[in-house]
């Protein structure tokens, strides 16, 4: 425990040198385009004083989250007339005073407005520097600041969704429960190592250390597969078309897009690099890739363009395999089946505006006459992303999150098959405190110092 300690008294040092933001910044916090009105965004220690030396409007002694009329000056001159918002106190969203301009939305102005901030002493604000500050200052976490770029970038409804049950502190509030279940381990261990007398460390591990260790296991198994398709929700389904040459896989990929993009013709071939396009399908974005006619060819650039399809199969989040259902299946066709068998797949049976002579379980298409609604119905319900954010309270939503889960599942594993061999319990609890770090880390938290902060709250360790 003397180790935890001089690590608790580092934190302390570390703690009272930390320096608060001192400085006021600046921003256009819309688009920098015409526009009926524009907003400009200033945080920092004394903002609204800064603001009352160029506004003429009298805000000094209003109250927060008030709005005032009156114009912006600059050596007396009127720039623009404008409502300017105040907030004060340590509940606005950088945790610290703001102001936010609101002027008329031309480019020049807007811009006028601005300078005439930063001649007063404020700095340009950097690249997402207010929810820095909000994180700084405690009012969000890091999974929140990570849900608001996300709700920014959002490309359909189901992104938005899942980054507005990050902002709400749906992914937070699981990660504390997840830290509560795991201090609950810890505690008792450290009790264990400076207390041997009380219990007997195999009853101990059998009784309490082992249950416990395994239920949240099973909640971190449970978040961690919950969360595979998010990079499908926020990027989009990378989709391959493939099939010999001639099946109709570029008139496919044209029908799916609305538009001419790849070229069509009857000439076998014809297609020897990789076409791509986006398609939105009730706010299912797939990725499409029409492909190369896979076959034996003696072209060089043709069979370069064979193999480059063959590679983009393993990358596929979702290969359409198109058939032609005019003709009998070739030897071409079965060794793409077989290629496929193990991998998301639907197969696609085109010219259904011809009679179909394919005996194959897929879905019939004639991409010609731009009849494809049974495989887009297909995809829709193959991929129900609707289903995965509404039943779902707790899903990570971007890589690092999911990184750091992992590496936190892995140590909390290690746990516990050194609790199985029953080995001393101040050697488990190292990796305990590996799967703390990565647990805070998620939130952008000092791990070691909460973790001291628990463990001296809960017990009188030493006393």
């Amino acid at each position: 425990m003397y180790k935890l300690i001089i690590i608790y008294d580092k934190i302390q040092k570390i703690k009272e040198g930390d320096i608060l933001n001192e400085d006021i910044i600046v921003a256009i916090a819309t688009s920098r385009l015409e526009a009926a009105i524009s907003m400009i965004r200033i945080s920092g220690p004394d903002c609204i004083a800064f603001v009352q030396k160029f506004f003429t409007g009298k805000i000094l002694k209003k109250s927060t989250h008030t709005i005032n009329y009156g114009y912006i000056v600059d050596e007396g001159k009127r720039i623009d007339e404008v409502l300017v918002n105040i907030y004060r106190g340590k509940k606005t969203f950088t945790g610290e005073e703001m102001v936010e301009i609101n002027c008329h939305g031309g480019v020049y102005i807007t811009s006028q407005v601005l300078n005439v901030c930063i001649k007063n002493g404020a700095r340009m604000a950097e690249h997402g520097e207010f929810s820095k500050r909000a994180f700084l200052n405690g009012r969000i976490d890091l999974s929140q600041a990570e849900a608001i770029s996300d709700i920014i970038t959002a490309k359909n409804s189901y992104a938005t969704d899942l980054a507005l049950k990050g902002i709400t502190g749906n992914i937070s509030n699981f990660i504390e429960e997840l830290k509560e279940d795991l201090i609950q381990i810890i505690t008792q261990i450290e009790v264990n190592i400076d207390y041997p007398e009380y219990d007997d460390v195999e009853e101990l591990t059998a009784s309490s250390l082992l249950p416990r260790s395994k239920n949240l296991l099973k909640k971190m198994d449970k978040i961690l597969n919950d969360s595979k398709n998010i990079k499908l929700i926020k990027d989009g389904i990378k989709t391959v078309i493939i099939g010999r040459p001639n099946v109709g896989k570029s008139s496919l990929l044209n029908a799916l897009l609305q538009e001419e993009k790849a070229i069509v013709t009857n000439i076998a071939g014809t297609t020897r690099d990789i076409v791509e396009g986006s398609i939105s399908i009730d706010g299912i974005i797939l990725n499409m890739i029409d492909t190369a006619g896979i076959r034996k060819t003696d072209n060089i650039i043709e069979s370069m363009g064979v193999e480059k399809s063959k590679e983009l199969i393993h990358q596929a989040d979702l290969v359409l395999l198109v058939i032609d259902g005019s003709v009998k299946l070739t030897d071409e066709d079965k060794q793409l089946i077989e290629l496929t068998k193990d991998i998301t797949r639907i197969i696609v049976i085109n010219k259904a505006d011809q009679e179909i002579k394919v005996e194959l379980q897929g879905v019939n298409i004639s991409a010609k006459d731009n009849n494809i609604d049974t495989l887009v119905s297909e995809i829709k319900r193959m991929f129900e992303l609707g289903s995965i954010i509404d039943n779902n309270d707790h899903i990570l939503t971007n890589a690092r999150q999911t990184m750091l889960l992992q590496h936190a599942n892995h140590s909390l594993k290690q746990a516990i098959e050194a609790m199985e061999m029953y080995i001393p319990t101040d050697l488990i609890v190292t990796d305990l405190y590996e799967c703390w770090s990565n647990l805070k880390e998620i939130l952008g938290e000092k791990a070691k110092e909460d973790l001291l902060d628990e463990l001296f709250k809960r017990f009188c360790i030493g006393k």
